[in-house]
């Protein structure tokens, strides 16, 4: 009896007419108002293109081709007067990309320990998280921008009278110059022994969890995997004599000649941002933190384990989970306030673009 009813069901449902099928006039309906979206869309299209004609404008990407017309002030790719307008689009695209991943790394850090301060039974520790995290919140980004780019401009000397670290980098109004790497032709051997370190320290940090499981005894994972990280390509290096050379900046008239330049614009613009979004993160990792059960450091110091292990193997673990979907937040809010910078003159993807439209 089942069978012969689900069978009427069936047929009944096949027999419905197409336009009384709820899920297909659904799908009719939506295939009709995107085909009306788009013909719309590419009636103000051509309308536009039209118009543009009229005027003796051409539409295209053609003008990024065209030079630029003037130079940024630092670059991760070589730039000058005569380069290309997409070339220097390029430039501030990774100049954006640069200042923020420095800033995501420090403020993560930061906020991290920050964020443990806040929660520690110290009177003066907690207090000053406390005091850090409510005053550097309630100050708006582009002051506290101002405020560290002017403090780097009246700290250093001017280029003259830099402050020299062992003849080898040099601080001044005009930014910190570090000697710059040179890589010769057997440095992808380094590369490759680094990879290498990596793998084994991977491997090492699994067979010593294994091991901690089966046995209960600890490895010293970390030194161990950090050792051969750092060990096994200077080892290479110091086989291969000299695979990188190093070129020192000196001073030459009225400014350093050679090296790398790290700009102080880009030196007050991770430090504001940096320290600006560690005061939003510290309180994001305190509440994941707080959001966890007592009852699971209970149980963990009930097994013999020390607060700094219960938190790093027990409390830290469980509030990722809380964690981490409002510090993504947090890592997208850095990318958009980059676009703040362009006050203290660093040339992000933002000011790029505004100027070369004013060009």
């Amino acid at each position: 009896m089942a069978d012969i009813s689900a069978g009427r069901t069936s047929h009944q449902t096949s027999s419905v007419a197409w336009w009384r099928d709820e899920r297909k006039r659904g799908l009719i309906w939506q295939i009709v108002v995107i085909a009306i979206l788009c013909l719309g869309f590419w009636f103000v299209i051509q309308n536009m293109i039209a118009n543009l004609r009229t005027l003796g404008v051409t539409l295209g990407f053609d003008f990024l081709d065209a030079p630029a017309g003037f130079a940024i002030s630092f670059s991760v790719i070589p730039t000058d007067l005569n380069s290309s307008i997409g070339r220097l689009i390029v430039a501030g695209m990774l100049n954006t990309l640069l200042a923020s991943a420095i800033c995501i790394v420090l403020a993560t850090i930061l906020g991290l320990i920050v964020g443990i301060c806040r929660l520690s039974r110290n009177f003066l520790i907690s207090r000053l998280a406390t005091a850090y995290v409510e005053t550097l919140r309630n100050v708006p980004l582009l002051v506290q921008l101002l405020l560290w780019y002017a403090a780097i401009l009246q700290l250093f000397p001017a280029v003259r009278q830099a402050i020299s670290v062992l003849d080898l980098m040099f601080l001044s109004k005009r930014g910190m110059n570090v000697p710059r790497p040179i890589p010769g032709d057997d440095f992808g051997l380094v590369g490759i022994a680094l990879l290498v370190g990596i793998a084994v320290a991977i491997g090492i940090a699994r067979w010593a969890r294994q091991r901690q499981m089966a046995t209960g005894q600890q490895f010293p994972k970390g030194l161990v995997g950090l050792a051969i990280i750092v060990g096994l390509p200077l080892i290479v290096s110091m086989a291969l004599g000299n695979p990188v050379t190093w070129e020192l900046p000196e001073l030459k008239g009225f400014n350093f000649q050679g090296g790398l330049v790290l700009q102080p614009e880009l030196t007050a613009l991770v430090l504001g941002i940096s320290a600006y979004t560690a005061s939003f993160i510290a309180e994001i990792v305190r509440g994941g933190i707080l959001a966890v059960s007592h009852g699971q450091s209970e149980a963990a110091y009930a097994l013999g384990l020390r607060p700094g292990a219960t938190l790093r193997l027990v409390i830290i673990p469980q509030s990722l989970r809380i964690i981490v979907p409002p510090m993504t937040s947090q890592y997208l809010n850095v990318v958009k306030n980059t676009t703040l910078v362009s006050m203290i003159a660093y040339p992000d993807l933002y000011s790029i673009i505004g100027t070369s439209l004013n060009q």
